[in-house]
């Protein structure tokens, strides 16, 4: 997500945080919701049933949004709570994947190929910012909101033309295989940003 339209999610999301303010809730608390509406999701993928699946990743990302929404909104944010709502996002996106592969409606090696591709998207950016000391490694062309919306696609696609394929894929084997590509071309970009913001630190003394 680039620096506008996150300032514009921000902003906006400001309002759905304050309600979970005067609701009384936490960032962490939300934050533990979220991961419970991954595990729901996996469970429910398990099974095929993709349609609740679909509802359970939204609900997943939603509440992903709400927790730091209603952090900034509160001025509740914490150094543990971001810690804790990264590491907890990778375990949703395990869970959301593994779900997938369990069903058994798509080759296992593509959900290996975009959950592994997702997490060394995050993991090159945190290096770059917590071993390069950068303020923002957040560059790439796709961000996991919307890698999560290609999976959704390719879960409706799949629900509504089971037997259509091209060159022996799926069309939820044909999304997975989108969402591992362009998140290890992240994870790429952001190697090269690092690199780039490193060669230009050194070059300024």
């Amino acid at each position: 997500m680039d620096k506008k339209r996150r300032q514009a999610y921000e902003l906006h999301s400001q309002v759905a945080g304050r309600i979970c303010v005067k609701m009384g809730l936490t960032p962490n608390a939300i934050t533990f919701i979220s991961l419970i509406m991954s595990i729901g999701a996996a469970a429910v993928l398990w099974k095929g049933w993709f349609v609740w699946g679909i509802v359970l990743i939204i609900l997943t990302s939603v509440t992903d949004m709400l927790d730091g929404a209603t952090a900034r909104a509160g001025n509740m944010g914490t150094t543990f709570g971001g810690i804790l709502d990264h590491v907890l996002d990778r375990y949703a996106e395990f869970f959301i994947l593994s779900g997938i592969l369990l069903s058994g409606r798509v080759h296992p090696v593509w959900p290996i190929f975009a959950i592994f591709g997702m997490i060394m998207a995050s993991y090159s950016r945190k290096a770059a910012e917590s071993i390069g000391k950068i303020a923002s490694a957040e560059v790439g062309w796709v961000g996991r909101l919307e890698k999560f919306i290609v999976i959704m696609v390719g879960l409706a696609l799949l629900s509504i033309f089971p037997e259509f394929d091209i060159i022996d894929l799926n069309l939820l084997e044909i999304a997975l295989i989108f969402v591992g590509v362009v998140s290890h071309i992240t994870a790429i970009q952001r190697l090269f940003f690092a690199k780039k913001e490193l060669d230009r630190r050194a070059q300024n003394g």
